[in-house]
């Protein structure tokens, strides 16, 4: 479904019971809605209501030209709410997901009943426009994410997980060569340029952060400093997975969402 807002297109599904409270689930950079397959079935099964929001550029949104800011991509899922007459939230977001969900709860705490961060960061980490350079300047140049899916699917996955599921492997490898070269360098930019570590203390949302144990792009000691600055929030790790907890390791991490929903309903 879409929502059409100045001259461009927000894709999201919204599935569950019409009075069901509603979990609200963003995704990973060349990622979309798609990624939170595992934690659709027990989270219908629960009775909620679950609303995936694909970001710019991403899945069926329509992408916007020039470098996208936290504060934006949290703006447009403020949007969407709006949109959907949806007042409050349970909110579950993973990598740029968990970023601009920061963003969301420094803007708008006040649609949020809970925050579940995922696999994420604080703030632009130290290195990080070298380490991004090459990739930027391989989607530029191929005006196309199609080289950067296995290296990408390397950092997300362990070695485990491909021949364990190869099709649930195909799809997310697949996702992240159709995702537009303009959606993935906007976010970039956005990654590159953000810093919420002065003002988490601010934040009174309840929130829990969860993350795989061996994420090297959003490694657990920056997932702790973001549970260690919110007031009461909350960490935890999920063992032998990368950036994906909850595709790897589904029923590790849902054993997490389901009782954190549920103490916040």
């Amino acid at each position: 479904m879409l929502i059409t807002l100045a001259g461009r297109r927000i894709s999201y599904d919204l599935v569950g019971p019409d009075d069901g409270q509603v979990v609200c689930l963003t995704h990973s950079l060349a990622s979309d809605g798609g990624m939170w397959a595992e934690q659709l079935p027990p989270l219908l099964a629960s009775g909620y209501r679950v609303l995936r929001l694909d970001m710019r550029g991403h899945g069926g949104s329509d992408a916007v030209e020039g470098d996208y800011t936290m504060s934006q991509l949290a703006d447009d899922v403020a949007t969407s709410l709006d949109f959907l007459g949806i007042a409050r939230v349970q909110f579950v977001g993973l990598s740029i997901g968990g970023m601009l969900g920061q963003a969301f709860a420094l803007a708008h705490g006040q649609r949020l009943i809970s925050a579940m961060l995922c696999d994420t960061a604080p703030q632009t980490p130290p290195g990080a426009q070298a380490a991004w350079a090459p990739r930027i300047a391989t989607v530029k140049t191929a005006n196309s994410l199609a080289t950067l899916a296995d290296p990408t699917m390397e950092r997300w996955f362990t070695d485990a997980f491909k021949p364990r599921n190869p099709g649930r492997w195909k799809q997310i490898h697949a996702t992240i060569g159709g995702t537009t070269a303009a959606g993935y360098l906007g976010c970039a930019a956005a990654i590159l340029n953000f810093d919420f570590v002065p003002k988490l203390k601010s934040v009174t949302t309840p929130t829990l952060v969860v993350c795989g144990a061996n994420d090297e792009g959003t490694p657990p000691a920056g997932n702790k400093r973001i549970a260690e600055l919110i007031p009461g929030g909350r960490y935890e790790e999920i063992a032998d997975t990368r950036h994906f907890p909850n595709v790897e390791r589904p029923d590790a991490f849902n054993s997490i969402l389901l009782p954190w929903l549920k103490a916040h309903r």
